[in-house]
């Protein structure tokens, strides 16, 4: 299945800027069920055509707190090893033939972009039959690739009358995707969340640790407070 892509670049150029009420979004690397989750997701939909380079099947099984037999049955479809990169299998240069450029990698696309800026656009794409897929998006104007959680979602179509400014309206077609609405914010979440993760693995880790050197620095400096009044107590 064709992957998503969100820092695709079109014929024109980097997407416009954008006219959309954004949706907030805020990421729960605490919330294991919803990572677990965003991998399945990653993997089934998005890796066949995107890779996350940077990161390693072991580490993301450690991460996550799913055992590593687990990881190898149901996550790698393409015979690596548990320490293998999450690297794509398709080719280059056929993907180069087929969009006009090979998709990017995705591990940093939080980070380049924002966990809301990949959040609204994954909820964004809306039937057009003027584009070379049949679909545009809200968040990036004339995209050029198809939807790739289209399965999930359904049919969803622009409400609004053509050339109507300040009119923000999208539809789903009750009973022509997977998900019902709710499902698919949640997965569409799972999946932000998850390459949030991705974009920064040691994050959690590190906020732990700048815990404790703070309260390093405070106790330091109370005992750095002390001896420098003990010093200074003699001194007229």
């Amino acid at each position: 299945m064709i992957a998503l892509s969100v820092v695709w670049l079109s014929s024109a150029g980097f997407a416009a800027e954008i006219d959309w009420p954004m949706e907030p979004m805020e990421p729960d690397l605490e919330n294991l069920p919803s990572l677990q989750n965003g991998l399945r997701l990653f993997t089934n939909y998005c890796l066949g055509c995107h890779s996350l380079r940077f990161q390693r099947y072991e580490r993301t099984a450690d991460d996550l707190g799913i055992p590593h037999f687990v990881v190898m049955e149901t996550v790698v479809f393409t015979g690596q090893k548990i320490g293998a990169l999450m690297t794509t299998a398709m080719d280059p240069e056929k993907a180069k033939n087929w969009f006009g450029a090979p998709p990017p990698d995705l591990t940093l696309v939080t980070r380049a972009r924002s966990p809301e800026w990949v959040y609204n656009y994954l909820k964004t794409f809306y039937i057009d039959d003027t584009r070379p897929f049949g679909v545009n998006n809200k968040v990036f104007a004339n995209v050029g690739m198809p939807h790739a959680l289209f399965e999930l979602q359904g049919v969803q179509v622009d409400t609004c009358k053509p050339r109507v400014k300040g009119c923000y309206q999208l539809a789903v077609q009750e009973g022509s995707g997977l998900y019902s609405p709710e499902e698919y914010d949640q997965a569409v979440y799972d999946l932000v969340n998850f390459l949030y993760y991705v974009g920064e693995p040691a994050r959690l880790e590190r906020q732990r640790l700048g815990i404790f050197v703070l309260l390093f620095l405070v106790i330091l400096g109370v005992f750095t407070y002390l001896l420098n009044r003990e010093y200074w107590k003699d001194v007229h």
